[in-house]
């Protein structure tokens, strides 16, 4: 997460700097996210069968050649090709296989009543690694261009960064125990046993709970996509001109916020329920949204953005452990890498339209921000009637 928020600041820019238009930027980002998506499906849909240590580590080996491939060229071909096959977040978000796979491990070692709230560490420390990764970014850049180094060169050394923080990670995932395998090391099977269905992209039982939230999780990310973290410090800059060093300020305070929010997501959690606090925070949160490009002047147009990553985020770790509640223990790494994946192709598809629209007006936060509520209400329609196994033992607060 410190890699994919190092990079996010300036990664539209280094593109737009290489020549690119907002048109190929977009497609590039789409086809990354796609390409994202299909090596995703591939490793957590074998990460129960085969290793989810050995699938991390193979993860981290993709997001080390990209970050190579993307400092060396700036043919857009070739930019595609490394961007399809290995692992870029453009928006600063989680993306690829790691995800799915921790959040599987984690709900190995942990008992149920205790999964939300370990989710909700886990992704303080990925908002926080992610907030200081913005904020090491602009710092550099700026240091870097005072310094007398071309705009084109400081963006660069942060890519070559992004492609060593890969191969950090490779080292990192080598100490995973493997207490988090399916198969225990005495070379017996955990229980329960496998699901008797016919399994397909790794699912037997949960398949169908899990097709019917992928499909809601793709229309959050949809959304999501018209305002990605590189999207907006772009439109920042387009809108008033904002250096990149105050850029990785401003998303250092709103991952820094976003972290907190979801230390209080697992208190609302255990009191509301799972669905409930996805939906009572995410609603506030998109109206939020739509408000910023409405403020006269940058303090206010900051100010809103930060309120509104104040509570953004707190759907995130109900989202993974209600996911997680809902389908067979052996098929965790699969659900998570499905849903996952579904989020990702969301994504893609709305970075075809987001960086023209974001010059637009700030059009991209209408668009999102309206289908995110569309989002909110189909999920309460459809999942409120079904709790969390943990939750069905005790009442829970309308």
């Amino acid at each position: 997460m410190f890699g994919y928020g190092f990079l996010s600041v300036v990664l539209v820019l280094y593109l737009a700097e290489l020549g690119f238009t907002g048109g190929q930027i977009g497609v590039l980002f789409a086809l990354t996210l796609a390409g994202d998506s299909a090596v995703s499906l591939l490793i957590t849909s074998a990460a129960d069968r085969v290793g989810r240590r050995t699938m991390l580590l193979l993860g981290a080996a993709l997001m080390a050649l990209a970050g190579v491939a993307f400092a060396l060229t700036g043919n857009f071909v070739l930019l595609t090709a490394a961007a399809v096959v290995g692992v870029i977040s453009p928006g600063g978000n989680e993306v690829g296989p790691f995800l799915a796979i921790e959040q599987a491990s984690l709900s190995h070692l942990v008992h149920d009543a205790r999964r939300t709230s370990v989710f909700a560490w886990y992704n303080l420390a990925g908002s926080l690694a992610g907030a200081v990764g913005a904020l090491g970014s602009g710092g550099l850049v700026q240091l870097m261009q005072d310094a007398g180094s071309s705009p084109l060169a400081s963006y660069r050394i942060v890519v070559v960064a992004y492609a060593g923080i890969g191969g950090i990670l490779l080292l990192v995932f080598t100490g995973v125990s493997r207490k988090v395998e399916v198969i225990s090391e005495s070379g017996g099977e955990e229980s329960p046993k496998p699901a008797a269905p016919q399994r397909w992209l790794g699912l037997g039982a949960s398949r169908h709970v899990v097709f019917k939230l992928s499909g809601l999780f793709a229309l959050d990310a949809f959304a999501g996509g018209f305002v990605g973290q590189s999207l907006l410090a772009y439109w920042f800059h387009l809108r008033y001109g904002v250096e990149p060093a105050v850029l990785g300020s401003i998303f250092f305070g709103a991952n820094v916020l976003a972290g907190i929010s979801a230390l209080l997501a697992s208190r609302m959690a255990a009191r509301f329920g799972l669905i409930n606090t996805m939906v009572l925070t995410h609603v506030p949160s998109n109206v939020l949204l739509i408000l910023v490009p409405l403020m006269p002047d940058l303090p206010l147009a900051i100010a809103v953005l930060l309120a509104r990553f104040s509570i953004s985020q707190m759907d995130v770790p109900t989202r993974q452990s209600y996911t997680m509640a809902v389908v067979a223990p052996d098929e965790r790494s699969a659900a998570a890498g499905v849903a996952n994946i579904a989020r990702t192709i969301g994504v893609s598809v709305s970075q075809l339209l987001a960086a023209p629209l974001i010059a637009v007006g700030g059009l991209s936060f209408f668009v999102a921000g309206g289908l995110k509520l569309v989002y909110d209400f189909a999920l309460y329609q459809r999942f409120a009637a079904l709790p969390a196994a943990e939750e069905q033992a005790r009442p829970r607060r309308p």
